[in-house]
């Protein structure tokens, strides 16, 4: 569940310039006869928001989707998926494209200030978002488990070999159902709805009683299955893997332990500022005392934190496929095909046929080199 994400400006602060602190009634539960007192300004906080964000989240849409489909590319025309591994990696491009998909609606709430589309788009909108963010950080769990399979336990991984295709199906299905049904509360309380004036795009729980019991379940939800889970299995396996690789006679070995490393410090880097910002707001929840500066704080750090947390699915090609020699091999098989194809509107009688036959050999034998349970494709 992944109710209060993506963030928009009524998250933080009133639409108003100056008011009275605490700010954000609808995400809290005080008391009736409640009286602020401290007025606050986050009008600062705001007019960073509306430049800092749409721009972030629109360089994040337009370089995670060109990253992710070329991976889906690859995958559906020039490399079939043989290994578990593979199937990670395009379930999770898919689920990265997916989700890029909703960040203009979330930078053009965040330019305007409010939700100037359908009720039925919010739900949409949120919905996907939660369930492929979720999706996303289960499949990278996925990964580190195979490659920890495939190199710390070769021998059990090569007698597998002629059921793990269906198993990594198998666990694709199970992680896509996982994370539609920590997403389902999402579909079910967010909606728009008029806040202060405007329109907004949010968790509404006057249906339910106890609503701050629902919205800590929905932030301990997105800690656990979107930062915990990953890490654990991540700093688990890699541990392991980075011991197996130092003890291997291999040449290429210390190039795998620095990919093992920036793949885990990447998502440390992207991940940790996001989810502890969720931290201290589970742990503000309900409070009345907190002070104003702090607030102001906490808004610009979940801003930034939020735009480092987006920026992993960018990543995800750049770490898991396009780092590794067999998928370069297929990336420059793509571009040549598209200056073929170009080349051959221009000019109607040019032939490819002298390209496909000089760059499919050496790609030939780098797949003879390389098995497809080798570390090399991700490593």
């Amino acid at each position: 569940m992944m109710g209060e994400e993506p963030w928009s400006s009524q998250d933080a602060y009133d639409v108003n310039d100056d008011y009275s602190y605490p700010y954000n009634t609808s995400l809290l539960d005080y008391p009736t006869n409640y009286t602020p007192v401290l007025p606050c300004s986050f009008q600062e906080v705001r007019k960073f928001s509306r430049v800092f964000v749409p721009i972030a989240y629109s360089l994040i849409c337009v370089f995670g989707l060109l990253g992710n489909t070329l991976v889906v590319i690859t995958f559906a025309f020039y490399k079939k998926a043989k290994s578990m591994t593979d199937v990670y990696l395009l379930n999770m491009a898919v689920a990265d494209i997916l989700f890029v998909l909703t960040l203009p609606f979330w930078a053009v709430t965040h330019a305007t200030g409010a939700w100037i589309f359908s009720d039925a788009l919010c739900k949409l909108t949120k919905g996907i978002y939660a369930v492929n963010f979720n999706c996303g950080m289960l499949l990278l769990a996925c990964v580190s488990v195979d490659r920890y399979i495939a190199i710390v336990q070769a021998a059990r991984s090569f007698r597998l070999r002629s059921r793990t295709l269906a198993h990594g199906k198998l666990i694709c299905v199970v992680v896509w159902a996982l994370s539609l049904v920590i997403s389902s509360s999402t579909f079910a309380f967010n909606q728009k709805y008029r806040l202060q004036g405007q329109d907004v795009c949010e968790a509404k729980y006057g249906s339910v009683s106890k609503p701050i019991v629902w919205k800590l379940l929905g932030l301990g939800l997105e800690l656990l299955f979107g930062f915990f889970i990953p890490l654990v299995f991540m700093v688990f396996c890699y541990t392991f893997i980075v011991k197996t690789l130092v003890q291997a006679q291999n040449s290429k070995r210390h190039r795998a332990i620095r990919v093992v490393i920036a793949v885990v410090l990447v998502f440390l880097a992207c991940q940790i500022p996001h989810n502890v910002v969720l931290l201290v707001t589970a742990a503000n929840m309900g409070r009345m005392d907190r002070s104003c500066s702090s607030e102001i704080l906490i808004g610009y750090t979940r801003n930034v934190a939020e735009v480092l947390a987006f920026l992993h699915c960018c990543l995800n090609p750049v770490l898991y496929a396009f780092i590794g020699q067999k998928f370069r091999n297929y990336f420059l098989k793509i571009m040549k095909d598209l200056w073929c194809m170009r080349r051959k509107h221009k000019m109607p009688g040019f032939s490819c046929a002298k390209i496909h036959s000089e760059s499919y050999l050496p790609r030939q034998a780098s797949e003879t080199v390389e098995s497809d349970n080798a570390s090399s494709f991700t490593m």
